[in-house]
Formats: structure tokens, C-alpha cells, sequence
């Protein structure tokens, strides 16, 4: 997100009260809810309307809510933010969703933008450069924290890497690189597949060895470059 651009508010409406931007949150810890909660509704111009503790729930109440941006965590309890991002999208095309997490993870920003996010942002993000990016987003762009944009920029500058004999990857293991690339830990994971953590952690070390990687990152780096 560049700090050099600064979106203008939306207009209200003549002789009548000042029109409020909509925000809903869905993150599962209270203690952010009631923060970002205080935050939105400190700006003027914004006002939030609905937390959700769930995925689950964001996909229940918020369709009737239709707000205007939605401020979505990626790792929640079952249902991941990304997963849910693009569930709500198929409901709300014309919401703008803006992942906005603590985790500085580059593996997980691709597989948001491509389930539907319109933005990501770093919770640590200063609350005027987070106003701004929601007005942005408002305005038809793209807003991401500055290195979390240089990362993007530099993956597509890099070469790509020459192609590898893989081995051929199992249904279960395709099943769980799937909901990797979706923001999923292993304990989502196991409680997903309804399998153990040790039946996960088999089910990783197969998958790095076939895909030549030490990571849950280059895992999903290297499948979405596959697909």
C-alpha cells in the first residue's frame, strides 16, 4: 500500500446524515474483535456492524448485513479465513474483503488474493494507513503493507524453477495441499480429515519428499506453480 496515495472519503448524502462505510470483522480472538470494534468506529466515516468469532458464523450473518468491507483473519478455528473468503465472495461479489493478519507469511498470500481478497494487511498496520487502505480498497485498489507488495513483486521477478521429475502425489496428500494452500494448520487439518496430527505429520513429510521442499511454505508455493 502506498503512503503516498490518500483515497477521499465516500460523500455523504446531501442534507442528510453522514453516510457510514460498513465493516464487519470475522476473527476468533475477543480481545482483537473488541479492538479493531473501537478502531473502525473511531473513524468518522466508518462504523462496524458485525464481529464474527467464525467463518461459520461470517457465513451466516453477514450475507443479511451486506457490508461494505469485510476484515478477515486467515487462521480461524475449522473453517480457514481463506476458505471463507471465498465462500462469502460467491455471496457478497460486490464486498470488499481485506485480509488483515499477524501472520507475515508469504506462502499464504497468493492463495488469498486468488480466493477473492481484495487486500493484505498486517494487524500491525498504523490505524491512518489502515483507514486509508480501506478507503483505497473502496476506490478500486489493491492495498497490501509495503514489504508484504515488494515480496509479491519480487516472486513474479523470479525465475521459476527448472522442471522436476515429481512424484505423483496421492489423493489424501492432493486433499491436504489443498487446504495448506488455504491457511490450514496441522491441528485444522487433522480435525478436517478427521485423522490424527502424527497421520498429518506422515502425510507432510511424504508430500516434502515428493515435492523436493522443507517447508509448509514451499509446499504451497510449489503446488500452486504446478496447478
Amino acid at each position: 500500500m502506498s503512503s503516498k496515495t490518500h483515497p477521499k472519503p465516500l460523500k455523504s448524502a446531501p442534507n442528510g446524515p453522514a453516510v457510514h462505510i460498513k465493516v464487519a470483522i470475522v476473527e476468533d480472538q475477543p480481545e482483537f474483535r473488541e479492538n479493531w470494534t473501537i478502531l473502525l468506529d473511531s473513524f468518522p466515516d466508518f462504523k462496524c456492524i458485525c464481529s464474527c468469532c467464525s467463518g461459520e458464523e461470517a457465513l451466516q450473518l453477514l450475507p443479511d448485513k451486506r457490508p461494505d468491507i469485510v476484515l478477515m483473519d486467515i487462521i480461524l478455528p475449522r473453517m480457514s479465513g481463506i476458505e471463507c473468503t471465498s465462500k462469502l465472495k460467491g455471496l457478497l461479489p460486490n464486498t470488499q474483503i481485506v485480509i488483515l493478519t499477524a501472520m507475515d507469511n508469504q506462502g499464504l498470500v497468493f492463495p488469498a488474493l486468488k480466493a477473492g481478497a481484495d487486500g493484505y494487511l498486517l494487524k500491525r498496520t498504523k490505524p491512518a494507513d489502515l483507514r486509508n487502505a480501506l478507503l483505497e480498497v473502496l476506490h478500486g485498489g489493491a492495498p497490501m503493507t509495503g514489504h508484504i507488495a515488494r515480496r509479491v513483486i519480487e516472486t513474479f521477478r523470479e525465475k521459476r524453477d527448472p522442471p522436476q521429475d515429481f512424484q505423483a502425489l496421492t489423493s489424501k496428500e492432493e486433499q491436504v495441499l489443498v487446504l495448506l494452500s488455504q491457511g490450514y494448520t496441522n491441528k485444522q487439518l487433522a480435525d478436517k480429515l478427521a485423522v490424527s496430527l502424527d497421520t498429518v505429520g506422515t502425510h507432510m513429510r511424504h508430500i516434502f519428499a515428493k515435492l523436493h521442499v522443507n517447508s509448509r511454505t514451499e509446499a504451497v508455493i510449489r503446488y500452486l506453480s504446478r496447478k
